[in-house]
């Protein structure tokens, strides 16, 4: 008898959970290449970001921007953003603006990890003054 085997039948729970392990890792990588992510969704929209956008460049802080803000769907429908979600969402629309293409070849990466490959490495492009 081999020790897999042995293992198994002694330690049944182990073998129960590699299998739930796996089945889930392959819900989770279909899920990914369906487009679907988990998670809880944004609580800010891409209305309310340009709005703060607008309202900053404006000359407004954060502080003053947040009571104008109110969350659309959710557990906390009606309530007001907290001022962390709002610099939370200025700083992942400033990472976006800073690397495009990063953002845009995120969900690939992220996809073909899953699938146990690993992303080449990128070259950076640079164009002379």
């Amino acid at each position: 008898m081999d020790c897999a085997r042995w293992l198994s039948c002694h330690f049944p729970q182990g073998a129960e959970r590699e299998n739930i392990r796996e089945s889930t890792l392959e819900g989770l990588d279909t899920a990914s290449r369906k487009g679907k992510h988990g998670g809880r969704p944004p609580v800010i929209t891409d209305d309310m970001l340009h709005t703060v956008l607008r309202r900053r460049a404006n000359g407004e802080s954060v502080e003053q921007i947040q009571p104008a803000l109110i969350i659309p769907t959710g557990k906390r429908k009606g309530r007001n953003l907290s001022v962390a979600s709002i610099y939370r969402a200025l700083a992942e629309h400033a990472k976006r603006e800073a690397y495009p293409e990063a953002a845009e070849k995120a969900p690939a990466d992220f996809a073909a990890l899953q699938a146990g490959e690993v992303p080449g490495p990128r070259l950076l492009l640079v164009t002379s003054p």
